[in-house]
């Protein structure tokens, strides 16, 4: 594996970041902002970008543009379509998971199967198994995340076709691999927040990131950052180029470390705001709230894999 990004992806990366950058909400506020949000949303439709996989796409391309929507809080549909799409090259679909956790099993849904970023498709795709099943939203509601909104399948699911046991493992590695792509973005984007805050806020004459117990958490952010980037683009490449099971079993120790990292980073985030962290107008809860929400979308536990991580 050759770690270093070609020309095209660094082309792709920066396209997506660019995107994010100026269209993305700057503010809590912004997320109410219906006129940003078309604009952005006509930007994402444009862009191709939920239809990267049909389109040929890897798992690194397919990564990179998720890392850097994430960092951005980009609060249109993205990766429910960009899946549902990955399974069945289909307009207007959304994937569908079980009951409020995620997984690619109807095994015990709890609260019936609910669509991810549900906003514009009235038909959802759920995999169980190796069946392709399909079915009619509901109405949509913000979960947890409030950059994404959610909704109940309704009526009976239907099957739709069936692909082999190995194109179903796969596509759970890069189902993986993109959600734990979501939370090295939304790391980034609140260590960038947190050091924008220490740069800016003062006390005793001098910048709170001139002092240790400010600079030391967030040098110790970036160093996870890092470390999360190079496992999730290991892990990312092997989507594509490894057996279906040994890159099932690589997204999830990139998942395993990546939701670890990120929930640290977040965190720290908070507590370099102080005060501030904790009051709803800034931004920081907002990369938390993407992280806690995407480790419970297909959710990996440590002890399912076979080395040992922090």
């Amino acid at each position: 594996m050759d770690a270093r990004l070609s020309a095209e992806q660094a082309e792709l990366r920066d396209a997506a970041a660019r995107l994010a950058d100026g269209l993305g909400p700057h503010s809590v506020l912004d997320l109410s902002d219906a006129d940003r949000v078309g604009r952005l949303e006509k930007a994402v439709a444009a862009a191709g970008w939920r239809s990267l996989r049909s389109d040929g796409a890897g798992g690194v391309e397919i990564a990179l543009v998720a890392t850097e929507l994430a960092r951005g809080l980009v609060d249109v549909p993205f990766l429910g379509p960009l899946l549902a799409n990955a399974l069945r090259p289909l307009p207007g679909t959304t994937l569908a998971v079980p009951g409020r956790t995620a997984s690619s099993s109807l095994s015990s849904p709890p609260g019936g199967p609910v669509a991810v970023d549900a906003g514009g498709s009235p038909e959802a795709l759920l995999l169980d198994g190796t069946r392709l099943l399909t079915g009619p939203l509901g109405a949509t509601a913000v979960g947890v995340d409030l950059t994404r909104r959610v909704a109940p399948v309704t009526g009976k699911l239907s099957q739709a076709g069936e692909i082999s046991a190995a194109a179903a493992t796969r596509w759970q590695a890069l189902a993986i691999v993109v959600t734990a792509a979501e939370q090295l973005g939304a790391a980034r984007g609140a260590h960038a927040l947190a050091c924008s805050h220490a740069r800016i806020r003062a006390q005793y004459g001098a910048s709170i990131g001139s002092y240790q117990a400010i600079a030391h958490p967030l040098a110790e952010g970036l160093a996870l950052i890092e470390g999360a980037v190079s496992i999730l683009r290991y892990a990312a490449w092997a989507v594509d180029e490894q057996h279906p099971a040994q890159a099932l079993r690589l997204a999830k120790i990139a998942k395993v470390y990546c939701q670890t990292s990120a929930r640290t980073v977040c965190e720290t985030a908070i507590q370099v705001h102080g005060g501030i962290g904790n009051t709803w107008e800034c931004l920081a809860h907002l990369y938390l709230r993407r992280v806690l929400a995407g480790t419970e979308l297909f959710p990996v536990r440590l002890e399912e894999i076979d080395v040992g991580l922090p």
